[in-house]
């Protein structure tokens, strides 16, 4: 008898052990899933954003650009204002971004995605291909991400 209620109280304590793994593993599990879910609609979004920019869909991007964002580029660093006049008039047109490497890191509402890419694009009338490392900063603001800044690194040697 005392045989069976050793087994009886394994068996029992093997349930309570695999009961609250399971319950440990479900709590987890919807974080992971938001976490996975929140990486690809930013890395969407980024994608989407050098669509609009090579079409010069200035509207979508006054939509996705926050109003305090800032930009740097090779040639100089400004804001919302003046990179849309720059998108709209062609001063710098953004033909292709092929992306190469894309990465996100969500901190609390802000989200740094980090592309490694090939930009063809026509600057000044001259067009150029270059690689850059391009960091895009968005904060989340009334349930919207919105982009704060952008960023090019020219990538040497690649």
């Amino acid at each position: 008898m005392s045989r069976l209620m050793s087994l009886a109280m394994a068996f029992a304590v093997t349930l309570a052990g695999t009961s609250q793994a399971q319950d440990e593993s479900t709590k987890t599990a919807p974080a992971a899933k938001a976490t996975e879910d929140t990486d690809k609609v930013l890395l969407d979004l980024s994608k989407q954003k050098w669509t609009w920019m090579a079409e010069k869909n200035v509207a979508a991007l006054e939509g996705l650009f926050h109003e305090k964002s800032m930009f740097t580029h090779m040639g100089g660093t400004w804001d919302r204002n003046r990179e849309l006049e720059i998108i709209k008039s062609g001063g710098i047109h953004y033909k292709k971004a092929d992306i190469q490497e894309a990465s996100v890191r969500v901190i609390g509402t802000t989200a740094i995605v980090m592309n490694r890419l090939r930009l063809l694009a026509v600057v000044g009338g001259n067009e150029v291909t270059n690689p850059f490392m391009v960091t895009e900063v968005y904060v989340l603001e009334d349930g919207k991400w919105k982009l704060a800044q952008l960023s090019f690194s020219v990538l040497r040697g690649s």
